[in-house]
């Protein structure tokens, strides 16, 4: 019986009379497998061998600390991965941080080429922010305007990373919605009319919260005030009571 091939051949074997009439089926639907797999094929991951494009888009964040009078300006770049497709993604490539403060200029190019390398590496690097902000200096950390706290110069890199990476789409971000900030706010205009009287001194004005807070466990923001016997983080809504 003549058998119709409508698939290109890609290799042959030779048959013997023992060998099931099952194989005949498997090579004509291999092809097919092949093709299938050629397509999901297409799609492009980030990975270490991925040449660099002559031009990377790219952001730069600003970071200003109490202990320097310099800024650090962080700028990480992204490659722009199956782009004009419904897989088109965002993917950070490189970082460079600049300063005109020397002191920490031999760590600093150190860390920026150790983490490029992460994001060459592809996967989920997500996992630096947590790192990064783990890092503590032994001299104590210090405020930021607002009253974040923040422990290290390295914690705030993290930071920097974790706000270009919610930018990109690979961090979902968490942050209250506009209900609960309604009631935030509530809560606060409500408690500086009972305990703030006055106006604040020059200390308490770098703060954007009532200057008695307490420091919140969960987002390290002076922003925990007691209301109703309960204490409420205004920054991030954590609360004890639930």
């Amino acid at each position: 019986m003549a058998i119709e091939i409508k698939n290109k051949i890609v290799g042959y074997d030779v048959l013997d009379n023992e060998m099931p009439a099952e194989a005949d089926a498997e090579q004509v639907a291999e092809p097919r497998g092949k093709e299938a797999d050629s397509a999901t094929a297409e799609i492009i991951h980030m990975h270490e061998k991925l040449e660099r494009p002559e031009m990377l888009l790219g952001s730069t964040y600003k970071v200003k600390t109490p202990q320097s009078e310099h800024a650090l300006y962080i700028t990480i770049n992204d490659v722009v991965l199956n782009p004009g497709t419904e897989h088109e993604m965002r993917r950070p490539y490189e970082i460079f941080i600049n300063s005109k403060n020397m002191d920490h200029f031999q760590w600093i190019v150190a860390l920026t080429r150790i983490i490029s390398a992460v994001f060459r590496k592809g996967g989920d690097v997500t996992f630096l922010v947590d790192e990064l902000r783990s890092v503590f200096d032994p001299r104590g950390g210090y405020f930021k305007k607002g009253g974040k706290y923040k422990p290290s110069l390295v914690a705030e890199i993290g930071d920097a990373i974790e706000c270009h990476m919610k930018m990109i789409g690979m961090i979902e971000d968490k942050s209250i919605d506009d209900c609960q900030r309604e009631i935030l706010d509530a809560k606060r205009k409500e408690y500086e009319s009972i305990h703030v009287s006055g106006r604040r001194t020059s200390e308490d004005t770098s703060s954007e919260f009532p200057p008695n807070s307490q420091l919140c466990m969960k987002c390290h923001t002076k922003a925990v005030i007691s209301m109703d016997g309960c204490m409420t983080c205004l920054s991030c809504g954590d609360s004890k009571c639930g």
